[in-house]
């Protein structure tokens, strides 16, 4: 009993207790919760716990927060949303930024986020397993340094904070490893800079591929975009307000079918028919396919007026990529210089998370929809799945946080209850 008091003393003042094992392991006792992920997500509920007074060890693969914001997005990236609904909780946007903050304005924003609320996230911490030990009733969490070091982490909450874009996705297309030009990811993509004069094919017309033949346009490159599915394309702004900001407004007075009718006609009086020029609209109205399905439409920014231009080339599906060329489905064989796959992310959670119940493993996302998805058994949580951008994970952030809060200050009162924990202590 003197051991356990003595670790529990050192524990309330060292967060990141290290017990001594064999050098083959070593092994972390967190008084409070884990998070895996210091990305926007992960750092609003870490900030969210200490607003609270439960401290919490944040482990991070990179080596820097938000690692998705700043070692795999493009130089030209804005918020696609008014910066007022992109502010983490307990913390605004500084007045002086505008409306839609560069990529570097939200990594400063972020980088005094997690200063102001002292998070030092763990860093070049790869989480490669997370299970629940029903016979301590803890959670054990085992990473891997840069080196190969090997930690494992033991807590009673976890969170998994790492987001709906943890792995780029690469398709299969046929012929694709014969292509004897540059094939990137927009994750590695930086600039049109290296693509004067270039052919340039991108794959997927999300917001992503839209903003890179922007981009590609604007440093006189050739790009021509894969359109494979429908899409919606909005105007950022409609009447001097966001769209996004506006849509909002609406859905608190009128039903989703009846705003969607709006946005459609206010898109097709600033846009016109984008029809015309190869894209499609989905039979579902932009904010329920959001709601159905999580996919975004596309705000533009003026990619649409490029591809009236005729300075962006719209394309069908690819059906084969030959050594220099690329033949789509309409038997079309064009020739390019390189080849950049706009085609999205996806969850890497089933890969590391032991756990069947709150995790789909067909996707990575948790099986319950928005606002129900943030909880599951044992102390898990989960932040940053809502489909609904950083609006969604600091709703979940705050929840979180008010939940693990209470039931820290309950054990706090009953610390006998934590007792049976020292048996994991045991070599």
């Amino acid at each position: 009993m003197n051991n356990l008091r003595e670790l529990q003393g050192k524990m309330a003042h060292d967060p990141h207790c290290v017990l001594s094992y064999p050098k083959w392991r070593r092994q972390v006792l967190v008084p409070g919760p884990v998070i895996v992920g210091a990305g926007p997500s992960g750092l609003a509920v870490a900030a969210c716990l200490r607003e609270q007074g439960v401290p919490s060890v944040v482990l991070e693969r990179s080596n820097c927060i938000a690692s998705l914001w700043q070692l795999k997005t493009y130089d030209r990236l804005r918020l696609h949303l008014p910066k007022k609904f992109c502010e983490l909780p307990l913390m605004s946007f500084p007045e002086d930024f505008p409306a839609y903050p560069t990529k570097q304005q939200f990594i400063e924003y972020l980088e005094t986020y997690a200063k102001r609320f002292r998070i030092e996230p763990v860093f070049e911490q790869t989480v490669e397993r997370a299970e629940y030990d029903e016979s301590v009733g803890m959670w054990r969490v085992k990473s891997v340094g840069m080196k190969g070091e090997e930690m494992e982490y033991v807590c009673r909450w976890l969170v998994v904070a790492t987001g709906e874009n943890a792995e780029a996705v690469v398709p299969t297309i046929k012929g694709m490893a014969e292509f004897c030009g540059e094939v990137k990811h927009t994750s590695e993509y930086k600039s049109g800079s290296a693509y004067k004069g270039k052919k340039v094919l991108v794959v997927g017309c999300g917001n992503s591929g839209m903003e890179v033949c922007l981009d590609l346009c604007n440093h006189n490159a050739k790009p021509s975009l894969v359109v494979r599915d429908a899409v919606h394309v909005l105007p950022r702004d409609i009447m001097g307000q966001s769209t996004f900001g506006l849509s909002m407004r609406l859905l608190k007075w009128f039903p989703m079918r009846l705003v969607d009718w709006f946005l459609l006609i206010m898109s097709w009086w600033i846009l016109g028919n984008t029809a015309r020029f190869g894209l499609d609209r989905p039979t579902v109205g932009p904010l329920e396919l959001k709601n159905l399905s999580g996919k975004t439409p596309v705000l533009d920014v003026g990619a649409l007026a490029k591809i009236k231009s005729g300075d962006i080339m719209i394309c069908p599906r690819i059906q084969h990529i030959g050594h220099r060329n690329v033949k789509f489905v309409n038997g079309k064989v064009e020739d390019f210089d390189a080849i950049i796959l706009a085609t999205g992310y996806k969850s890497n959670v089933p890969s590391w998370l032991k756990e069947k119940n709150m995790f789909s493993e067909k996707d990575g996302y948790p099986r319950r929809p928005f606002p129900n998805g943030w909880k599951g058994a044992y102390g898990l949580y989960v932040v940053g799945f809502t489909k609904r951008g950083l609006l969604g994970a600091s709703a979940d952030a705050k929840r979180i946080a008010e939940d693990i809060s209470k039931c820290w200050k309950a054990e706090a009162n009953h610390p006998s209850s934590t007792i049976k924990h020292s048996f994991l202590l045991q070599p």
